[in-house]
């Protein structure tokens, strides 16, 4: 009887640790594609790089969820094989790109405007392993479609390992938890741009025109969340990508005990 206690024991514990450790599976597919836009010597070009990360066949049914939400949020797209939809997204990018043929020949004799005609659309994606049974996807986007600058993107998605599904905030807190949120964040910004409150952050041009917020850009972290803001989110485009770290101690009163 002690026997069959102690090995049912075990097995409990097996499975316990199998269904909170369980790691996805993750992949690497690329894509790339170069247009030039008119037949002449030195035209302007587009050029398209894609690096996606994707679930593996391995992880079962929650690859096909897992894959789904990343061609929808990054590419536009869905239920399509991942190297499919990277083709796909590259050819559409550049034969849209082929449409402004008519604008260039406009501007061709200005010489100020002929480089904006130059585009570009880099995607370079990792996965890490993150708090206790999540996987953080990193995607790292530049572009550049004319203007005075690109834009550079740092977005994430947070997978529950075990299901496949996105972790929102609303899955990590109690309800109502923006306002105590927003105020731990816009503390954590002030850290960050080195000032003691929001008059001198207004000063530096953070949260100008709107009010701190949490955003849904995160990094559920082993041991800090970081919330992300791309430029122009809190911030002018010439302050960049702000990233706010906040410790687990910092929100244990607003996060929820259901995960």
């Amino acid at each position: 009887m002690k026997k069959n206690f102690i090995l049912l024991t075990f097995l409990f514990l097996l499975a316990g640790c199998s269904s909170t450790d369980e790691v996805t599976k993750f992949n690497v597919v690329t894509a790339d594609k170069s247009v030039s836009l008119s037949a002449a010597e030195g035209s302007p070009q587009c050029n398209v790089h894609l690096e996606l990360s994707y679930a593996t066949e391995d992880n079962g049914h929650k690859a096909e969820i897992i894959n789904n939400i990343i061609e929808q949020r990054l590419l536009d797209m869905q239920d399509l094989n991942m190297q499919v939809a990277a083709d796909s997204f590259a050819n559409e990018y550049t034969a849209q790109y082929r449409t402004l043929l008519p604008l260039y020949n406009q501007d061709r004799g200005d010489g100020k405007k002929v480089d904006w005609y130059n585009y570009h659309y880099i995607l370079k994606t990792d996965v890490e392993q993150g708090y206790e049974g999540t996987s953080v996807y990193h995607a790292y986007l530049d572009y550049y479609e004319g203007g005075a600058h690109g834009v550079s993107q740092h977005l994430t998605i947070n997978f529950e390992q075990s299901t496949g599904r996105q972790l929102m905030l609303a899955d990590l807190f109690v309800p109502g938890y923006e306002h105590q949120l927003s105020a731990i964040l816009q503390k954590a910004l002030c850290a960050y741009a080195g000032v003691d409150n929001l008059n001198e952050l207004k000063e530096q041009g953070y949260l100008y025109s709107m009010d701190m917020f949490p955003s849904e850009n995160f990094i559920r972290g082993k041991d800090v969340m970081t919330f992300i803001y791309n430029p122009y989110e809190i911030a002018p485009y010439e302050k960049g990508c702000i990233e706010l770290k906040v410790s687990y101690t910092e929100i244990d009163g607003i996060l929820s005990n259901s995960l």
